[in-house]
């Protein structure tokens, strides 16, 4: 966070305007009863030297004022008749939330991911605000390390770019921050969301009724008047069928064990390597970085002798348009099948493109929008056990996001590298690049259970990247920097 100047008028205060949990957040937020299926991420920045930390204090002051969710905390209603809500947190205490600590001295890399991925794990405390925040000082060479923890339901990757593009100044000078006031207090409690809920029940229900039926005889008329319509009705079926039937492939031998630990690894590539390696191919970006980690899945298994054809490979899918307020999560999620027998690199790229292009086109893309609010209605026991059948099917997920390309300052300390652990709820591994000034910032959330042996994993993701970067740049600078042990 930073002092950068910034307008208290500006779209920033209408951050997440929405102040109900989307149905989608609210299954995520549910979901947590069972504990495998926390939806917690670090953001990790290295920084060229540890800021002041009153000034770090006041950047995050100023910043909590700015971004709504920051100070509030969800509010359940006891009988799940209306949305959890954001509330603003009459009790917050930025000392909870934001601490220095300090490494064992030589700090490096390893130690640092190793602290990241132990607050990781740890559970929020539902009753705060849903973020924590440390800096990390003690680095042989001098540096620090900023660690930004969220949960998913304040926002998805996009929108944690949109809040770092906020909260980061763009010079190591203090901007002019101008006061902000303290969010009023609000008397909403989860019985009074109960008593409001169940008033408006009736009217929810015939409203829904109303414009249920109206969808219907719209739709019916529809398909008398363009009858070609009903082709695309057919098209919405079969496409939702492929949607929610089983995985592509059948889940891998190897990867097959799950639990509550995570392990972090972190990787490094010149976006212009991987962007010219993808069009050496006539693909993308995100086409190269899938074949390259589908490349690296290959190592690790032939290294443990087992011959695997594919695997099922989960990515999302941002559905934002230029008329989304900031913040909140507005994606889908996707799943193609991965060629992992196939050894050239170029095909590989060509066949991933051609199926992940297949993927974003599906008519039934955005179907958890309309399934979502049925789910969040149920026991979230239930709704638990369903996600985590889906979550377990995936062997590797991964996410590319576009992140700032331009130098960004936490306190005064320039921000080095950025890398963003996602959260891991069921998949063996997941896989988040994000791209900062002109670098692939690659990081890994690995399941113990399913790779316990991390290190080596990391080495064939390595391995399987520098093979795709290859096709174009004679020497690739894919660096490995670091695994947390």
């Amino acid at each position: 966070m930073s002092e950068a100047a910034t307008d208290p008028a500006t779209p920033a205060v209408a951050w997440n305007r929405d102040r109900t949990l989307s149905p989608f957040e609210n299954l995520m937020w549910r979901a947590e009863c069972k504990p495998m299926l926390r939806s917690t991420g670090v953001v990790v920045e290295l920084l060229d030297h540890p800021p002041d930390h009153a000034r770090l204090v006041a950047a995050h002051e100023w910043g909590t004022r700015l971004l709504a969710p920051l100070r509030h905390r969800v509010v359940e209603d006891p009988l799940a008749v209306s949305a959890p809500r954001w509330v603003v947190d009459q009790d917050f205490d930025l000392a909870y939330h934001l601490r220095v600590a300090r490494l064992s001295e030589p700090g490096g890399i390893e130690q640092a991911l190793a602290f990241a991925q132990g607050i990781a794990m740890a559970p929020f405390d539902r009753a705060r605000p849903l973020w924590e925040a440390v800096l990390l000082e003690g680095f042989a060479d001098g540096r620090a390390a900023y660690l930004l923890k969220l949960h998913h339901s304040i926002t998805d990757g996009q929108g944690m770019v949109q809040m770092l593009d906020i909260l980061h100044g763009r010079g190591a000078e203090a901007g002019r921050a101008g006061s902000l006031p303290v969010p009023a207090p609000e008397n909403i409690t989860g019985t009074g969301l109960a008593i409001t809920g169940v008033i408006g029940a009736p009217q929810r229900l015939f409203g829904g009724a109303l414009k249920g039926a109206g969808r219907l005889l719209a739709g019916a008329e529809q398909l008398v008047t363009h009858p070609g319509s009903a082709l695309d009705v057919a098209r919405y079926v079969q496409s939702l069928g492929r949607m929610l039937g089983p995985p592509p492939a059948s889940g891998s031998v190897l990867l097959a064990q799950r639990n509550l630990n995570r392990r972090y690894g972190m990787l490094e590539v010149p976006l212009s390597q991987l962007r010219a390696a993808g069009r050496a191919a006539g693909g993308t970006v995100n086409d190269a970085f899938l074949a390259g980690l589908v490349g690296g899945m290959r190592r690790y298994h032939a290294h443990h002798g087992v011959d695997l054809e594919a695997l099922t490979v989960a990515f999302p899918i941002s559905l934002r348009s230029g008329d989304d307020p900031l913040g909140s999560n507005r994606f889908a999620g996707a799943r193609i099948l991965a060629p992992v027998a196939e050894s050239d690199p170029a095909e590989r790229i060509r066949i991933i493109g051609a199926r992940t292009r297949a993927a974003r086109e599906e008519p039934a893309i955005a179907f958890m929008d309309a399934i979502a609010p049925v789910l969040s209605r149920l026991p979230a026991i239930l709704a638990a056990t369903m996600t985590e059948r889906v979550t377990r099917s995936i062997d590797l997920q991964a996410s590319n996001i576009r992140g700032l390309d331009r130098p960004a300052y936490l306190a005064g300390a320039r921000v080095q590298r950025t890398f963003a652990f996602g959260a891991a709820p069921g998949p063996a591994v997941m896989v988040t690049m994000m791209s900062y000034e002109g670098i692939c910032c690659i990081a890994l959330t690995i399941n113990a259970a399913a790779v316990p042996d991390h290190e080596i994993l990391l080495e064939c993701i390595h391995d399987g990247l520098t093979e795709v970067v290859a096709l174009k740049t004679p020497e690739p600078a894919v660096t490995v920097l670091g695994a947390a042990g």
